[in-house]
Formats: structure tokens, C-alpha cells, sequence
């Protein structure tokens, strides 16, 4: 009988060790690279992960400066989640001095990724900015879940629950962006920006961008192209012309000076605004990208 209750208890006592050692680790240690990423991370976990976000709101991923702090930080983490496609190029040497060894995971992982048009060195190169289709990102927030899922099954309904109801949010932005596009007339389709980050925004929804940049704003542009895009604006009369959020305003500025364009709004492309802002989250970044699009859209001629 003694053996009986013995193995009984043995038995029990194993079940238990896996939420023991959970509860002992606490909460699972994330990482994502940047605002927009970390949103989604946000909505997919809600408040069974601690998350920490490298690239804050209106911060220039392109061209961050990892800090020592960042080291500590992944050098805790139990996963860490990037965008991948070239854009966090600091990110392997800050993994390296940190010493983690954890997962790294890449949220485009499975998404058809698009190149840069520009010419010289970036030619060909991967556009990192894959999130700008509301359909894409859908796909990212499919890998946030199984990366979720592989480092903490315990908490693996709750990723499913949360994954499908933010999917359906993400479906129903989706179906509005095109929705309110196909309000203006095509031949008025066409903005310019200062660099090239609505590339997937653009072919999702039919609109053309032209940029003072490339995909990164770590490249400048030459004084040729600034003359050939302000050919462009002149030629076609484009007065669709927009500031970023994370990018310096004086390129658009001085196309507005040399070309006559006006500009229209800011939008966010790169980087959520703070919580305060008109776009703290991924939704509410296409909530005030469009309307501001289709107020300088509607303003362009018809050619």
C-alpha cells in the first residue's frame, strides 16, 4: 500500500515540475527589434511574456546605435524576434557581445520579399519594409505565434487565441485600405516620400511612390536624382508629397522649395508614434496613413 501511495505522489510531483520551473523563471524574456514589430509581439502575447522593444516610437531602425544596455537585455532574453531582410544590420554583432545563444527568429520568414529599384550598391537588394502590406503582416504575426508557442507552451492557447483574433483585425484593415484607395481615380495615384519604405504599400494597393531615398536612410541621394525627381514632380504636377515620421525632414522640404510641391502630412512607415500619437499601433498606423494619403492624392491632377 506504502509503494502504492508512493509512486502516486511521484507521479504527481512530476506533472507539477514543468509549472514549477516556469514559475521560478517568470514570465518568458522577449525581444523585438522595433516599434512596429513589438506591437505585434504585444497583441499576440498581451501580458504572458516580458517584452522589450530595441527601436522605440519614432526611431530610425536603419540606423540605430545598439547601447549597452541592449547587450544586457538580449543577453537575458529567452527569444529574440526580428524583421529580418537586411533591415536590422546591427543586430548580429549586438547578438555576438551579448553571448546569447537563444532563438532568433525572422518575422518575414515565408513572405515573397520585394527589391530595391534604386541603382549602385542597394540594387537588387531585399525591401525590408514588408509590413506596409496589411496582408504581410498577417504573416508575421503567424511566425510571432509559433516562435511563442516553441519557447513557452504553456501559454500555447492563449498565442493561438490572441494570434486569430488579431488576424481578423489585420483582415478587416486590409479590406478598408483597399476600399478607400479605390475612391481616387488611378491616374492620381502618386506620392512622393523621402525614402522608399511604401514599396509593398504601394503595389498591394495600387499607388505609386516615388522617393528621395532608397530603402534605407542610411543612403543619400545624389544631387542627379534629386534633379530627376524634381523633373518628375514638375512634369506630372504631383502635389501629393509627404514627410516620415523617422526621417529627416529637410529632403522633402527641399523639394517642396525647388519643385513647388506641397506637403501634405506625415506618415508613419518606419516606427509607431508614442502613445499619445496618432499611430501607436500597427492598426492605427494604416488608420492615419490612408486618410492622410487620400487627402494629398485627391489634390494631384488628372493626367
Amino acid at each position: 500500500m506504502m509503494n502504492y501511495f508512493l509512486r502516486i505522489l511521484l507521479a504527481s510531483l512530476t506533472l507539477l515540475l514543468p509549472f514549477s520551473h516556469a514559475h521560478a523563471r517568470g514570465k518568458l524574456k522577449v525581444i523585438a527589434t522595433f516599434s512596429v514589430l513589438g506591437d505585434m509581439v504585444k497583441h499576440v502575447a498581451y501580458n504572458d511574456i516580458d517584452l522589450k522593444v530595441l527601436v522605440g516610437p519614432n526611431g530610425d531602425t536603419h540606423e540605430y546605435q545598439p547601447t549597452p544596455t541592449d547587450a544586457k537585455d538580449i543577453a537575458k532574453a529567452d527569444l529574440v524576434i526580428m524583421n529580418g531582410a537586411k533591415l536590422e544590420g546591427w543586430l548580429d554583432r549586438l547578438i555576438q557581445s551579448s553571448g546569447y545563444k537563444g532563438p532568433v527568429v525572422e518575422a518575414t520568414k515565408g513572405i515573397s520579399l520585394l527589391t530595391s529599384q534604386e541603382e549602385g550598391q542597394k540594387a537588387g537588394a531585399p525591401d525590408p519594409h514588408a509590413w506596409q502590406n496589411a496582408a504581410n503582416g498577417k504573416i508575421y504575426v503567424t511566425n510571432i505565434r509559433d516562435a511563442l508557442i516553441a519557447a513557452d507552451r504553456a501559454h500555447a492557447s492563449d498565442y493561438r487565441k490572441n494570434a486569430e483574433t488579431y488576424i481578423k483585425q489585420i483582415d478587416a484593415i486590409d479590406a478598408w485600405i483597399k476600399e478607400s484607395i479605390a475612391t481616387v481615380p488611378e491616374k492620381k495615384r502618386i506620392a512622393i516620400i523621402s525614402h522608399d519604405a511604401l514599396q509593398y504599400f504601394g503595389v498591394a494597393y495600387k499607388l505609386k511612390f516615388l522617393a528621395a531615398q532608397g530603402i534605407s536612410t542610411e543612403s543619400q541621394p545624389s544631387a542627379a536624382n534629386m534633379a530627376k525627381l524634381i523633373k518628375q514632380i514638375r512634369k506630372k504636377k504631383i502635389t501629393a508629397v509627404f514627410l516620415e515620421n523617422m526621417t529627416d525632414s529637410r529632403l522633402v522640404k527641399q523639394l517642396e522649395k525647388d519643385a513647388g510641391a506641397h506637403i501634405g502630412g506625415t506618415l508613419y512607415t518606419d516606427a509607431l508614434s508614442d502613445p499619445k500619437g496618432p499611430a501607436p499601433t500597427y492598426l492605427d498606423m494604416f488608420k492615419h496613413n490612408v486618410p492622410e494619403l487620400l487627402k494629398g492624392l485627391q489634390q494631384n491632377p488628372v493626367r
